[in-house]
């Protein structure tokens, strides 16, 4: 069990917490991190590109010229994918672009992400986070005395906090996470990990 210090929204040490080594104490897995993060694109892409067939273009139905004796190429439409104008051959149409990946690889890449944070010193513990009200300035004011107001920073509470998500929703550097939403690629986006006390209970039974 790793132990880390868990500190209160001023930047002042007021306990310590204890972590399961088999979630933040496991081997660098690159390659599963890859592939969640393939996956977790995967599942985001629109698939919306679409070309229309020679079939679906308006027009093409009258003969552009008799068959014989002009001198020209036969032709029987003018939406021929040989045409300027004509259909598309082997185009893109929309489609789905997510496939399956198991539910072990991707606690596994998670498990790893977390581990590198903890090793990096990257990951911080605060008992709670209270705002009088969801203002950005107050927000900011909270993470520069707690000394996380460098770099892009990723809060994790233990459910859905809409104080906090209000608070700093505008700010491009910071994004709140209840446990359920905890990903990889969230994880590799922000250089520093913020985990809420009350939040460390539900990663160890969601992950352990």
């Amino acid at each position: 069990m790793a132990s880390v210090d868990v500190i209160n929204q001023k930047g002042v040490k007021v306990d310590t917490i204890e972590l399961d080594d088999r979630i933040f104490n496991v081997e660098s897995r690159d390659q599963l991190v890859q592939q969640v993060v393939v996956w977790q694109q995967a599942k985001r892409r629109c698939g919306t590109a679409a070309t229309k067939t020679r079939g679906q273009i308006s027009g093409g139905g009258k003969k552009p010229w008799r068959q014989k004796g002009t001198g020209r190429a036969r032709a029987g439409t003018n939406r021929s994918p040989v045409w300027v104008g004509g259909g598309t051959v082997f185009g893109p149409h929309p489609r789905s672009y997510a496939f399956s990946l198991p539910k072990k690889v991707r606690k596994e890449a998670l498990r790893s992400v977390l581990s590198s944070r903890l090793r990096d010193n990257n990951l911080f513990v605060v008992d709670k986070i209270e705002l009088e009200s969801p203002k950005t300035k107050l927000f900011l004011e909270t993470v520069k005395a707690m000394g996380l107001d460098t770099g892009k920073t990723l809060f994790v509470t233990s459910e859905k906090d809409e104080t906090l998500s209000r608070s700093s929703r505008n700010l491009y550097h910071v994004m709140i996470l209840p446990t359920e939403g905890l990903n990889v690629y969230d994880l590799l986006r922000y250089d520093r990990l913020v985990l809420l006390q009350d939040a460390v209970p539900k990663i160890h039974e969601r992950l352990g």
